[in-house]
């Protein structure tokens, strides 16, 4: 650093243009041969001093990456290197070609807020010109620089400005003030110039750390919003996520998501967030109407940077200054826009832009996902009352109490695999001593296979008014269900007679799970053949009676039963069937039926049923 002592007298120069050196920023005073002893001497104290200057300035340079770390020790650099009381670094913003005030000293709050157009004031005329300029008296009338001086304070009274460029290019303004006329001397300027060369290229350096920092992290949030979206499924919880989740990329001050209702003719307020309140304002805008419209019409992003200069900016919020519409894209349509605003005019940039058209793609798919989840929870919720009232249909089908005879005491267990199942049992009255027992399994389970067996309920009832024979009976029912053939349905049936006087049971099965009693501790199954109701036309049954004895223990079951798996896969079968029977024939028929149903149920070990399970029990007294 040149001495004081040294310095020559205070100049003003306006503008100041230097010789270029062979390298930007270099300093190389002229050849010492040139010059006599003593101004060589002093040239040599310079150049030492330069070079000083110029290693602690690389190594406090270098030694960071944070941008605003790398303003503030420049500052405190040029500070020991000149002594100054008001001092700024501005950058340039290429998008609005703004000079702002990143770094300052001694200005004012309202000085910082300034934003300086290239070529304006002595800040800008730097930029634009790329020269630097000394005025040692800004209030010179005599000096034509001096016109452009915007007096930032009126303490003020002398100027040093100096470009940073990199690469030839021009990023910003290094800016001291001094409050005393004829402060600044060439050796000011000369280390500013040389200070200038170095930051720039470390600005830059730092800037491109933080754009990748900042892209780093972006991807890692756009990754963690795209996973957090795809998990919830309510659209409201959602479109607030979303709200919040985006403040972590950009720093909005106003956001709503607008969808389109039904006729694609108008935008709907779905979701609003307002300087740190949300609220869901019910507003609805055509889409012919403001930039959120535009957007929808025209399928492109929309960034104004000034919403007062855009005709077609539809006021809705006084304080907006610029605003980001997003279009939301799904399947080839728009469905909705995503609108940030921000009080600042050239607030949003193409980072900005970038960044909320790529997740847009992602939050118009967790829109529809969850729009999609929700009709389908409507239908669900739908289709669980239809089923409810289908299962209360079913159950009054079914007979609401057992028989009651003299000789014979019945009980019946009936429990569906699904919400509504295919068996069916009945119980039909064909004189005052004798009733019809019925058991029935449709093909398939839970609605088809209910609304089949309410079908085949319908016409057994209507054909048992005419008293047949079981195997009448069945040819009856067979023969109906040709002529309302439906495809791959069938119903396979027991079907049997109880006389309460001779205490007598006469059997006709149509593919049916035979039935089977114990007699004084022996069991007997009752086979009888026949097909299966509706598979096959003109179908014959056979028919053979009974005559029982009190003690007698009858079990009629649907294959839910005897098909019942445990956890091994082992099948229930007959054989435990018939020892449970057995085992306990001297109970009450009611005990019976729920003994078995418990027997059942523990075999199964809590393994799901897949098939409908019923069971009819007769004791003879």
């Amino acid at each position: 650093m040149p001495d004081d002592t040294l310095s020559p007298s205070p100049v003003d120069l306006v503008p100041v243009s230097r010789p270029q050196p062979e390298m930007e920023g270099d300093y190389r005073p002229a050849s010492l041969s040139h010059i006599d002893p003593v101004h060589a001497a002093i040239n040599a104290r310079i150049e030492a001093a330069d070079f000083v200057y110029l290693m602690r300035l690389t190594e406090a340079l270098n030694t960071t990456l944070d941008l605003r770390t790398l303003l503030n020790r420049t500052g405190e650099l040029i500070r020991a290197a000149i002594p100054y009381r008001i001092f700024a670094i501005f950058l340039l913003d290429e998008a609005s070609q703004e000079l702002r005030m990143r770094f300052q000293i001694g200005h004012t709050r309202e000085a910082e807020r300034i934003r300086i157009k290239v070529g304006q004031g002595i800040v800008g005329r730097v930029a634009a010109h790329r020269q630097a300029v000394l005025l040692n008296n800004v209030h010179d009338p005599d000096n034509p620089e001096t016109a452009h001086y915007i007096p930032a304070s009126p303490t003020v009274q002398a100027e040093l400005t100096v470009p940073l460029i990199n690469k030839n290019k021009v990023i910003g303004v290094l800016d001291i003030e001094s409050e005393q006329a004829g402060f600044f001397r060439v050796e000011h300027l000369h280390i500013l110039e040389m200070t200038a060369s170095r930051i720039a290229q470390a600005i830059q350096n730092a800037r491109l750390y933080s754009r990748v920092t900042r892209q780093a992290e972006t991807l890692t949030v756009l990754h963690e919003i795209a996973t957090e979206l795809t998990s919830i499924l309510e659209l409201d919880p959602l479109l607030e996520r979303i709200g919040l989740l985006l403040r972590r990329l950009i720093d909005y001050q106003m956001f709503t998501i607008m969808l389109l209702d039904k006729s694609g003719r108008r935008l709907v307020t779905r979701y609003s967030w307002r300087f740190g309140q949300a609220s869901t304002p019910k507003r609805v805008i055509p889409i012919d109407t403001g930039l959120v419209g535009t957007a929808v019409r025209e399928w492109r992003v929309i960034n104004v940077p000034d919403v007062r200069k855009d005709p077609r900016y539809h006021l809705v919020n006084p304080e907006t200054r610029s605003e980001l519409v997003v279009p939301l894209f799904y399947k080839n349509r728009v469905i909705g826009v995503l609108d940030l605003e921000h009080t600042r005019c050239n607030y949003f940039q193409e980072r900005h832009q970038n960044t909320l058209t790529t997740l847009a793609a992602q939050i118009a798919i967790a829109i529809e996902n969850a729009r999609l989840y929700q009709q389908v929870l409507r239908h669900e919720q739908q289709l669980e009352r239809d089923i409810s009232m289908a299962r209360e249909v079913q159950l009054r089908l079914l007979p609401p109490s057992v028989p009651v005879h003299t000789n014979g005491e019945f009980a019946a267990r009936f429990l569906a695999a699904r919400s509504i199942g295919g068996d069916l049992y009945d119980f039909v009255s064909y004189d005052q001593n004798t009733t019809a027992i019925i058991v029935g399994d449709v093909s398939g389970k839970a609605a088809p296979a209910a609304l089949f067996a309410a079908l085949v309920s319908g016409i057994m009832r209507s054909a048992a008014t005419q008293k047949p024979s079981p195997a009448q009976l069945l040819t009856l029912l067979n023969d109906a269900l040709q002529e309302r053939k439906l495809e791959s349905q069938y119903v396979t049936m027991l079907f049997c007679l109880w006389n309460d006087q001779d205490r007598s049971l006469t059997v006709a099965n149509a593919g049916g799970v035979p039935p089977i009693f114990c007699r004084d501790g022996k069991v007997t199954t009752l086979n009888a053949e026949g097909f299966p109701l509706g598979m096959f036309p003109d179908a014959q049954y056979e028919e053979f009676t009974i005559t029982t004895q009190p003690g007698d223990a009858f079990v009629f079951v649907s294959d839910g039963i005897t098909d019942a798996e445990s956890p091994a896969g082992e099948m229930y079968g007959s054989d435990r069937l018939t020892s449970v029977l057995c085992g306990h024939r001297a109970l009450p028929a009611e005990e019976i039926a729920d003994i078995i149903f418990t027997d059942v149920a523990r075999f199964q070990g809590g393994k799901d049923r897949f098939d409908d399970e019923t069971i009819l029990v007769l004791r003879v007294r």
